[in-house]
C-alpha cells in the first residue's frame, strides 16, 4: 500500500487539474511518488483526449488585435459554450494571439503543450482553428473588429486602408 496523505492528493490535483479520485488512483498506482503520478495522469489524459478528438468543435472564441503595422486573428475551438466562456480558455486564446503578433505564426507550435494540458484538464476536445498574421503595406493603416456574442468573440475582420490617417 502506498503511503501518502490527503494533502498529497490535493497537491497533485492542484498541479495537474485532475479530479480527486483520479489523483488518488495515480498515487496508489505509483506508490505515492508525486512525479510519477503526475506523469501517469498526463499519459492517461492524453489517451483520453485522443479518444475525444472525433467530437465536433462547434463552439469557441475568436480574438484579434493590431499592434503597429501588424495584425493577427486567432480562433480557438472547443465543444461547449461553458468552456468557450471560461477565463482559462480566453486567456489561452489571448496568449496565442500575443505569441503570433510578436513572433509570427510559427509561435503557435510553442502553445501545443499548453493546449494538450488544457484538453486534459477540461476533458474536452480543443483545437486551434484559423491563425492569421498580417503585415500592413507601407503607408497603410490597420484596424480589427471582433463581433461579440454572449460576451465572447465569434467573428473577426481585419481592415487595411492605404494612405489612411489613423485618426
Amino acid at each position: 500500500m502506498a503511503d501518502f496523505t490527503a494533502k498529497d492528493v490535493q497537491a497533485l490535483r492542484q498541479s495537474t487539474g485532475a479530479g480527486m479520485m483520479d489523483a488518488k488512483k495515480a498515487l496508489v498506482e505509483n506508490d505515492g511518488d508525486p512525479e510519477a503520478a503526475a506523469q501517469w495522469l498526463r499519459e492517461k489524459g492524453i489517451a483520453k483526449s485522443a479518444s475525444r478528438s472525433d467530437r465536433e468543435n462547434s463552439e469557441g472564441i475568436v480574438v484579434a488585435r493590431v499592434e503597429g503595422a501588424t495584425a493577427a486573428v486567432v480562433e480557438l475551438k472547443c465543444e461547449t459554450d461553458f468552456v468557450a466562456k471560461s477565463d482559462q480558455f480566453g486567456e489561452m486564446a489571448e496568449n496565442i494571439l500575443t505569441a503570433v503578433l510578436t513572433r509570427g505564426e510559427g509561435a503557435v507550435s510553442e502553445s501545443v503543450t499548453e493546449l494538450e494540458n488544457m484538453k486534459i484538464t477540461l476533458k474536452e476536445n480543443i483545437d486551434l482553428g484559423q491563425v492569421i498574421r498580417y503585415e500592413a503595406s507601407p503607408g497603410a493603416v490597420l484596424d480589427a473588429y471582433v463581433h461579440q456574442q454572449n460576451g465572447r468573440g465569434v467573428n473577426a475582420v481585419l481592415i487595411e486602408i492605404d494612405n489612411g490617417d489613423p485618426e
